[in-house]
């Protein structure tokens, strides 16, 4: 083979320092990134484990604010710290205090949850519907209810567990038509809810409420003493606040101020036919007694009737007049099943 020629032993004698020289600033490169990608790949990591600190803090400290007792310690004893501890209130020390604050029992019932306690209402609501599992439309429910009642002002009166097996049970038993009827509204906040899980079905809605509206919760014809229990009395104006607040048109609306054993009210509500009704006014036996004869009237077949507080030992009423009713012969509502202290009926 032939040597190169003396211009071609130039050039690479010329180029090689050229070539070594780029090879070298390519390995350096290439090194110095590297350090990089591992800096900040190290650093990644150490966020993503403080990250997870984080959240299993939070974990633990959301299960511990749930299965702390309904008299247990205030917001403000959940902030401070433990002798000897940093003044600076611990992770948990603020998601226990914050969820006492947005759900515990001031000024209402108290809507935090015990483990096992969804579970096992779910379990309910999936017996009187007849599912298999009504999981997901119970923490929808739980959700709902939540929402409802902290965008709103006052309360909505019922445990947490008669309050969600209601709302969990309604859009499971397919109400066959979209006119709604609640015989005591309160202050209008469970009426909202109601309206939101019946758009679950599709349905479209009116709502019809039957309520004196006196400025405080009447009961077996009384007024209740002093103010409510969330400070604040009851107008029709707030009611219609509430029932804005939670998304039901005012055009979809009526409210029927009075008694509902009343003639005026009753031809007022009575001009159409209802797919779902609740009774939630007088608790007395006969008050209880008249709105069923009444409601039976008034309703489509297939219709969903719910009864508030059947089975509550402070209201022996309701689940005494619903049984003396179900017994006679020609009862149109029939029994379909309990969630809580909720009894559902069905019209034939």
């Amino acid at each position: 083979m032939s040597k190169p020629s003396t211009p071609r032993r130039l050039a690479g004698a010329v180029l090689r320092p050229v070539l070594r020289r780029l090879d070298a600033r390519t390995d350096w490169r290439i090194r110095r990134a590297g350090t990089a990608q591992r800096r900040t790949i190290a650093e990644l990591q150490r966020t993503v484990d403080r990250m997870s600190a984080e959240l299993l803090a939070l974990r633990a400290a959301v299960q511990a604010g749930a299965a702390a007792p309904a008299a247990g310690p205030s917001a403000a004893a959940a902030e401070r710290p433990a002798a000897g501890a940093p003044a600076e209130p611990s992770v948990a020390g603020l998601v226990t205090a914050s969820v006492y604050a947005a759900y515990g029992p001031e000024g209402r019932r108290d809507r935090r949850v015990r483990p096992g306690q969804l579970r096992r209402l779910a379990s309910e609501v999936a017996d009187v519907s007849g599912v298999s599992s009504a999981a997901r439309e119970t923490v929808t429910a739980y959700r709902t209810l939540l929402e409802v009642e902290n965008r709103g002002v006052g309360r909505i009166a019922g445990g947490t567990a008669n309050i969600v097996g209601k709302l969990a049970a309604v859009p499971l038993l397919r109400p066959p038509n979209g006119e709604i009827l609640e015989i005591g509204c309160l202050y209008g906040l469970f009426a909202g809810a109601l309206v939101r899980q019946v758009l679950r079905t599709g349905l479209d809605y009116h709502l019809t409420l039957v309520d004196p509206v006196a400025t405080r919760q009447i009961q077996n014809g009384h007024e209740g003493r002093g103010e409510d229990a969330s400070g604040t009395p009851i107008s029709e104006s707030l009611i219609r606040a509430n029932l804005a607040l939670s998304g039901v048109d005012d055009g979809r609306l009526r409210l029927c101020r009075g008694f509902s054993q009343d003639e005026a009210v009753r031809a007022a509500a009575g001009d159409r036919r209802y797919g779902l009704v609740v009774i939630d006014g007088d608790h007395a036996r006969e008050g209880v007694l008249a709105d069923l004869e009444w409601v039976e009237n008034i309703v489509v077949p297939g219709a969903v009737v719910v009864l508030d507080d059947y089975g509550a030992r402070q209201w022996p009423g309701v689940e005494e007049a619903t049984d003396e009713y179900l017994k006679r012969g020609d009862a149109r509502l029939r029994w379909v099943g309990q969630v809580a202290t909720s009894a559902f009926l069905r019209a034939q």
